[in-house]
């Protein structure tokens, strides 16, 4: 599948299309209008289209949705802390579904996520990998079912 999407990214090159980065791949994709907005709220856009390559584990707007509105309210109006909770799921590198193996990362936050895995798929910190190896010319996106708060 990966030389597949390799591939892919050198034939729109050559006709003169741009691969897009995380947070194009993630506005395109139309389920991230939250996670959209905190990332321009919080200053981080510019960050998710650099270089990377990062492994983001996306919460939906379905996911931001289940925050109760006081609290989400009061996290976006908190840069400092919604800048930790957005880079707290984020990982540095390349992190595709079958390479995930059980136990600590650290997060671009600092503090470490828990990944585990079992029939049931992939968790982070108990979120719900709900579609995983959503590809980027930056890094990888995997969508999540919550958000998931640094300890």
């Amino acid at each position: 599948m990966k030389s597949y999407f390799a591939i892919t990214a050198l034939a729109l090159a050559a006709f003169g299309v741009q691969a897009k980065d995380i947070v194009d791949t993630a506005v395109a994709a139309g389920q991230f209008n939250t996670l959209a907005a905190a990332l321009d709220k919080a200053g981080l856009v510019s960050t998710l289209k650099g270089k990377g390559p990062f492994t983001v584990f996306a919460p939906t707007d379905a996911a931001f949705a289940k925050v109760p509105k006081a609290d989400l309210d009061a996290l976006l109006a908190d840069k400092a802390k919604l800048t930790a909770v957005l880079t707290y799921h984020v990982v540095a590198g390349n992190v595709m579904a079958k390479d995930v193996k059980p136990g600590k990362v650290k997060t671009l936050q600092g503090s470490e996520l828990t990944l585990a895995t079992s029939d049931g798929g992939v968790t982070v910190d108990g979120a719900h990998v709900v579609k995983a190896d959503i590809v980027a010319d930056n890094g990888v996106i995997h969508v999540i079912d919550s958000v998931v708060m640094p300890k």
